[in-house]
Parts: C-alpha cells; sequence; structure tokens
C-alpha cells in the first residue's frame, strides 16, 4: 500500500510538472537551449582535449627519430610528422647516407624534402623504400589501395586516400604541382605529374598528403640546391645532380633500440662540429611536452564551460523563481485540496530537475555539433581522426552534475512555495 500510495504521489508530482511545464513553454525552452549549451561545451571540450592529444601522441609512426636542421625540435616534428607549421630548411644528402648506412644503429632512414603542394596538400619527395619499412609501425607497411608506387625516374605521384577523395584524383589522373607549402594559383609548376598509386587510409597525417621521387623534388623548377660545399646548384634536365648538391628536409629514422638512439643523440646534437642539424628522440616525448605547454588554454575553455553551466543553472532558479507570484494562488488551492507542504516543494524541485535533464539531452546534440565539426577541422588540417563517439566519463558526469544544479537551484523558489500561506492567498482579489 505504501508502494502505491508513493506511485500516486510522485504522478501528481508529475502531473504538476507537466502542466507548469506547458504554461511557461518559452521561459522553459530559453533555460533548456542555456542550460544544454553548458552542458555540451563541458562534454566537447573535455573530449575533444582527451582526444587530440591522444590521437597526436599515439599517431601511427614507425619510426622513434627524425633528423633535421638546427633550430626547434616541436617544429621539426609538427613538420615531418603531422605536416604542420614550415619546413625550417634543408641538411645535406651526406648526413641521411651517413645514417642509412649506420647498419649497427639504424634499422631504416627515409628522406624527406618538402617545398611543394598540391590545393594545401603537401607533396612529399622521397624513396621508394618508404613502401617497403615499417612505416606505420610493427608489422604495418603503408599499403596501396590502388595501382601501384612510383617509378624513381619517372614524374609519378601515390596520393593519400584523403587527397584522392578530396581532390577526385584516381589512377592515371594527371596533375601539376604548385611551389611552396601553401597553396599559391600563381605558383604552379610547369609539369603534369600521374597519379600511379592510392595509400590505402591510414587514420594518419600520411591520408593528406602526396608521395613522388625525390629525384623529381630535386629537378622541380625553382629548386636551387645549395650543397655542402654552399654553391647554388640549378638540376638540369638529362643531367645527374651531384650527391654534394642534393638536400634534404628531414630523416626519418628507425633506431635500433633505445642504447643506439641515445648513442646518435649525443653524437649528433652535442658531439656534432658543423652543427648541421638537430636529433629529435623519441618524437612522442615532444609533441607530450607541446601538449603540456598549451594545457592553460584547454584550462581557460573548461573554466568558461563551466560558467555557462552555472548560469544555467542561475536562469533555471530565475526562472523559476519568477514565476512564484502567480503560481502562489495554485500551490494554496493544492494545499487547501489536501496536497501537503513536501508535495508543493518536491513538485519545484522535479520541475527543476526536468528542465536541467532536457538540459542535458539538448546538451548531446550540442556536444556532437561541436565535435563534429571541430572534428572536421583536425582531420582536414592534419589527417588525424578524433571519435565522436569515443567514451568519456564526461558523457555521465557532465548531465549528472546539471541535473544535480539544476535541482539545488530549484530549492529556494521550493521553498518560497512551501512557505506559502493558504488563507491569504485565497481570498478573492477585487
Amino acid at each position: 500500500m505504501k508502494a502505491l500510495r508513493a506511485l500516486g504521489s510522485l504522478g501528481s508530482l508529475w502531473l504538476i510538472v507537466r502542466r507548469s511545464l506547458r504554461q511557461h513553454a518559452l521561459s522553459t525552452a530559453i533555460t533548456v537551449l542555456s542550460s544544454g549549451l553548458g552542458a555540451g561545451l563541458v562534454m566537447a571540450i573535455f573530449s575533444l582535449q582527451e582526444q587530440t592529444q591522444r590521437a597526436f601522441e599515439e599517431s601511427p609512426v614507425g619510426f622513434r627519430a627524425i633528423y633535421g636542421p638546427k633550430g626547434s625540435k616541436l617544429q621539426l616534428v609538427l613538420n615531418s610528422v603531422f605536416h604542420l607549421e614550415s619546413s625550417p630548411g634543408n641538411i645535406p644528402w651526406s648526413r641521411y647516407v651517413a645514417l642509412k648506412e649506420d647498419r649497427r644503429r639504424v634499422e631504416w632512414a627515409l628522406p624527406y624534402l618538402l617545398g611543394d603542394n598540391y590545393y594545401g596538400h603537401r607533396i612529399l619527395g622521397t624513396t621508394v623504400d618508404i613502401f617497403d619499412v615499417d612505416f606505420l609501425g610493427p608489422g604495418k607497411k603503408l599499403a596501396l589501395a590502388q595501382g601501384a608506387a612510383f617509378d624513381a625516374t619517372r614524374a609519378d605521384a601515390v596520393i593519400g586516400s584523403a587527397v584522392a577523395e578530396r581532390r577526385e584524383l584516381r589512377v592515371g589522373s594527371k596533375f601539376q604541382p604548385y611551389h611552396g607549402l601553401a597553396f599559391d594559383p600563381a605558383a604552379v609548376h610547369a609539369i603534369d605529374y600521374v597519379v600511379t598509386g592510392i595509400l590505402a587510409p591510414t587514420g594518419s597525417p600520411m591520408d593528406q598528403v602526396i608521395l613522388i621521387p625525390i629525384e623529381g623534388s630535386f629537378r622541380m623548377d625553382g629548386h636551387a640546391l645549395v650543397g655542402t660545399d654552399e654553391k647554388v646548384y640549378q638540376p638540369k634536365s638529362g643531367e645527374l645532380i651531384p650527391d654534394k648538391y642534393k638536400e634534404v628536409s628531414a630523416v626519418l629514422v628507425q633506431p635500433r633500440g633505445h642504447k643506439a638512439a641515445k648513442e646518435l643523440d649525443f653524437e649528433l646534437n652535442r658531439q656534432d662540429s658543423e652543427k648541421l642539424g638537430t636529433f629529435v628522440y623519441p618524437i612522442d616525448t615532444i609533441v607530450a611536452e607541446f601538449f603540456r605547454k598549451v594545457a592553460w588554454i584547454a584550462d581557460v575553455l573548461k573554466l568558461v564551460a563551466f560558467l555557462v553551466g552555472i548560469v544555467a543553472a542561475g536562469t533555471i532558479l530565475a526562472s523559476l523563481y519568477n514565476t512564484m507570484n502567480e503560481r502562489r494562488r495554485e500551490f494554496a488551492i493544492l494545499r487547501a485540496l489536501g496536497a501537503r507542504r513536501s508535495t508543493v516543494f518536491g513538485a519545484i524541485v522535479l520541475e527543476s530537475s526536468t528542465i536541467a535533464a532536457l538540459g542535458a539531452l539538448f546538451g548531446f546534440a550540442v556536444y556532437l555539433a561541436i565535435f563534429g565539426a571541430a572534428a572536421w577541422i583536425v582531420e582536414a588540417q592534419t589527417g588525424v581522426l578524433l571519435e565522436i563517439l569515443h567514451a568519456h566519463p564526461i558523457f555521465v558526469l557532465a548531465p549528472v552534475g546539471l541535473i544535480a544544479l539544476g535541482a539545488l537551484s530549484g530549492v529556494v523558489p521550493a521553498l518560497r512555495a512551501y512557505r506559502t500561506d493558504v488563507a491569504s492567498h485565497l481570498v478573492p482579489s477585487s
């Protein structure tokens, strides 16, 4: 019997709440939208921060070190791994050869030469060895979904899956590169490259790039080379390029273990008398350090999101409190019909909790919109994929927290309704 009475009491409370929500539909809708915005922002910021950091730190690459021009390690990593930032310069070809031939300490080494793009997609000059090494991790090579690898002696190209999709390129398609890392329609090269292959999707920055033979990068119009003798050399058709004039933007290195990498680090960063380059090991540490440096930005965004949530709770309080005057007679009638003070109090708290719950549901829609837009931008710029449905504790904590705040914000107007004097508010007004 007690259970039935409890259910009947709860049903009565719900009828009161539904009637009030219908009567104040406009203010309820505005409050739901504001609270949903707060919940959605909180969920989007927490999820984006966690996923972005994890995606960058765990990006599928099979090399642990990079050797490049002297300068910022972070710039070298962003430029060589994620294809962001500008190229810090070049290093002599001989440095790549030395690393490649160091079989005791280096498992494999690949040259990268940057300097051109195709509608913003970076063109990387490299060797065919890139298809033979575990480029994406142990046992994970770059696979071709269509076609074949490029011929090192021809104007061939292998394109990433995102490039093929966005630029509508297929095996056999021709395109002309543009000089520089940023797209400039006036800087087109007068040479046609033929797509010989399309990479299978990797979920990494490699989906956004175009691979061509490094020899083609050397010979691209306007690519003057400066070799070890510091003389400018302009490649000529049909003429072999002396090694002393060849340059690379970076060398991707897979050391034979931690000890070998530390030896190379000491040798190239500390003992190198010529100071020609910078050896970065391990690259994931540099990425983690970068996120630590910019963590304050995420903290500020989280604070803003929390403040929006608090303001939303305040909106619920204000919305209910402002309706108390017009509802005093309603509560007095309920009391006169036998409703307890606790029933009136519970109705107000349930109403505020319901508004907050509706806001939490709308918050998921806000989250999907914000995260979807951010994920699209991140993928377009870096090739890194973010999972919109990736589980995160914030998906539980944010709605529960919002509902708790909503219930708490309903206490003040509930206390006011609780203290409603029955006699004074049942007297007919004239």
